[in-house]
């Protein structure tokens, strides 16, 4: 047996697993997967063995060598965006009553639970101006895909979907994947000048499509006319879904008022933070109508037999741990926590809140749009109106302007080669409400050498 009591292997069992993988040792085996530099560079070895206290201190004098991200000025969007988020929703969403909690099958065991989420159900319908919401899903784009399911369990004998190219590139490889083993053809409709050929939208909606999918704001910031996307849908018996930005909605109409029959977005914008790619959270709303077919949790409000309010999980005759290969989601849980923090933020800020914030975001991009214009007139790609993000053209590949960038200190956006060759040289710039004027000037001043 080894001497270390943290490791459980015998040396006997340690050569069966080599000799399994096809393996002589444990250094053989690192070297095919760590390149050698590492493994026998003065940086790869371990110090010698220490008491707490100075490793302590060595790992202190390592982080002080580290470049904090709090230090680079973050212009990055394409969906996980740098907004401000009061201390308050870190204060209570961490309080242990909320933290540990779990959503619950048993509804009776955490009714404190159960209340947030049904607050949180009320916030997003009100926001979206929908009849009603679900506790949550995993995130805005999966939450497209249940819509999908449900347009086509609506329309089970039309097997199109249309989709706008405008729309998240991440968002339509996941609504590929959902449909991938079904007979179903997903159209992209193609933009022009940064916004949605409407008139080929309305063509190809005719034809027998399940579903209709908008986007407002959509990935290159621009605004579509989301009232000719719900025109194209009532023509074709389509079902309307709409894909929101939250916090967009304090500024613009919210998708109820534009005829959706589903509205789905990404939480992240309401006190989610960007870490790791970002903490992320998936709303669904939509009209009674579909109530029975929506996806996910609900949270429904009663009262007992002594006349005491009460919270339930409902209608859970739709999901798959009771109806099996009947359901018409799998999905049987919700991203509980980001759904409070999201119920938290929306409490705090209220609507008033909500439109100061939306409006410094349309007012920061304006500045910004308006001193890179002073640059280079041809350096805003698309003329649309548009809604915190924007898409630089560059003279060179965005990746290169980026990196060269990060060395003086921005993040300076999201590179749109993911579209295609014809996309190398457009940056995705994203200025929200945190963005100070002295940040967006020394922006684009560092910018000014690659403008188009």
């Amino acid at each position: 047996m080894r001497n270390n009591p943290f490791i459980q292997t015998t040396e006997l069992q340690e050569q069966e697993m080599l000799a399994a993988i096809g393996a002589r040792s444990l250094d053989e085996l690192f070297s095919e997967q760590i390149p050698p530099s590492l493994l026998t560079s003065e940086a790869g070895s371990l110090p010698s063995p220490c008491g707490e206290l100075e490793l302590v201190r060595r790992l202190k004098d390592l982080a002080s060598q580290c470049k904090s991200a709090t230090d680079v000025v973050s212009f990055l969007g394409g969906g996980c965006y740098d907004h401000f988020i009061p201390a308050a929703v870190d204060h209570i969403a961490n309080r242990s009553e909320f933290l540990t909690a779990y959503t619950p099958y048993q509804p009776e065991a955490s009714q404190g639970a159960l209340q947030a989420f049904f607050e949180y159900q009320t916030l997003m319908a009100r926001l979206y101006a929908m009849d009603v919401s679900n506790a949550s899903l995993y995130d805005g784009a999966s939450a497209l895909g249940e819509a999908v399911f449900l347009a086509l369990s609506v329309h089970p004998d039309r097997k199109r979907v249309i989709l706008p190219f405008t729309l998240h590139p991440h968002y339509r490889e996941v609504v590929r994947s959902y449909v991938q083993h079904l007979d179903v053809e997903v159209v992209e409709i193609e933009h022009r000048g940064g916004v949605t050929d409407c008139e080929k939208l309305k063509e190809v909606a005719a034809n027998e499509a399940a579903a209709v999918v908008s986007v407002q704001p959509n990935f290159f910031g621009c605004l579509e006319d989301v009232d000719a996307f719900s025109d194209a849908a009532r023509r074709a018996n389509a079902v309307f879904i709409a894909v929101a930005d939250p916090l967009s909605l304090g500024l613009l109409k919210p998708p109820g008022e534009y005829g959706a029959d589903v509205a789905v977005g990404e939480g992240q914008p309401l006190g989610l933070r960007t870490y790791l790619g970002g903490e992320s959270l998936g709303i669904f709303t939509c009209r009674w109508d579909y109530l029975r077919r929506m996806p996910g949790r609900l949270v429904g409000l009663t009262r007992d037999r002594e006349g005491k309010r009460g919270y339930v999980l409902t209608l859970q005759t739709r999901e798959q741990h009771i109806r099996r290969e009947k359901a018409t989601s799998n999905i049987c849980t919700n991203h509980a926590h980001n759904a409070l923090r999201a119920t938290i933020f929306l409490s705090l800020v209220g609507p008033q809140g909500l439109r100061a914030i939306a409006r410094k975001c349309a007012r920061n991009l304006a500045l910004f749009k308006s001193w890179i214009a002073s640059e280079s007139a041809d350096a805003v790609a698309f003329r649309q109106p548009a809604f915190r993000e924007t898409v630089i053209r560059l003279n060179t590949n965005a990746n290169v302007v980026c990196e060269k960038l990060l060395e003086r200190g921005f993040f300076a956006g999201i590179p749109l080669e993911i579209l295609g060759p014809a996309y190398e040289d457009l940056l995705l710039v994203a200025v929200t409400e945190k963005r100070t004027d002295a940040e967006i000037k020394s922006f684009v001043k560092a910018l000014r050498e690659f403008l188009a």
